[in-house]
């Protein structure tokens, strides 16, 4: 599934392609991707333009010059691709919005979606989601302020998006090895120092992510050599069995509250 890194990469080419552009039409191949009726959806989006698309955690969000927004969620296998209809991928689009130059498909979204809802809809909906890894406000300080309370183990409540919004599990994995701390500590057992290194850990992992790609593979639009780039600089996440890369232990794969899970035992040695 798209994480901070994924979709902030892919707000910044979308804003590149399609801001500032005035949608001529809506294609619904798949209702229930929407909450409208398809005709309502279509009055509420075509002749409207995009003025900007804002990233909040692991959604987008289109704002539109008539007052509204739609709101976007991947989930796993969902995928969108810029371009005219003789270059999008074979697979099939559940929604196009086409405008004068080229147009944006909205791929596999069997479990995404995409929303049409006024400014007030948008904000109750997203109101949950804790605040965003680069928010300024969010020292290390106020980075472990989010978990205090909290009893589990450290991964888990990493990618709890009302905690902090966009971490999900592979960046999780990547956060706790540079950290060097172990996926399964127990939260209260973090001290300060081990707060801050992941504070840290956590800001140059998914600033560097985003910068290469994030780790999905399919390209944005025809041409797009950046897009997924990412996945060759993971130090641990999918990586069962190879040679750490800091310290040429051995990374292992575990189970933490039913997702697969990656570490060094070598050198994730505690809190």
């Amino acid at each position: 599934m798209p994480e901070w890194p994924e979709m902030e990469h892919v707000r910044r080419l979308l804003m590149e392609r399609i801001g500032g552009r005035r949608i001529i039409g809506v294609e619904i191949a798949r209702p229930q991707a929407v909450n409208a009726d398809p005709d309502a959806f279509e009055r509420g989006t075509v002749g409207a333009v995009v003025w900007y698309v804002e990233r909040r955690g692991k959604h987008l969000l289109f704002h539109l010059d008539n007052g509204k927004r739609l709101l976007l969620h991947l989930a796993a296998g969902g995928s969108l691709f810029v371009g005219a209809d003789d270059e999008k991928p074979e697979r099939p689009a559940q929604i196009t919005i086409r405008f004068s130059e080229g147009n944006l498909y909205f791929l596999g979204l069997r479990f995404g979606y995409l929303h049409l809802l006024s400014v007030r809809e948008a904000n109750e909906r997203l109101q949950e989601l804790g605040p965003d890894p680069m928010d300024r406000r969010l020292d290390a300080k106020a980075f472990a302020a989010r978990f205090a309370g909290k009893r589990g183990m450290l991964k888990p409540a990493l990618t709890d998006q009302t905690a902090v919004a966009g971490i999900g599990n592979c960046y999780a994995d990547e956060m706790l090895h540079k950290a060097g701390i172990r996926p399964d500590v127990p939260v209260p057992l973090v001290d300060a120092e081990g707060w801050r290194r992941l504070h840290g850990a956590m800001r140059s992992v998914l600033e560097e992510a985003a910068a290469n790609g994030g780790c999905m593979g399919t390209p944005l639009y025809r041409g797009d050599t950046q897009t997924g780039r990412a996945a060759a600089l993971l130090q641990v996440y999918d990586r069962e069995g190879e040679p750490c890369p800091k310290c040429g232990g051995v990374i292992v794969k575990t189970e933490l509250s039913g997702r697969k899970t990656f570490f060094c035992p070598a050198c994730q040695t505690g809190a």
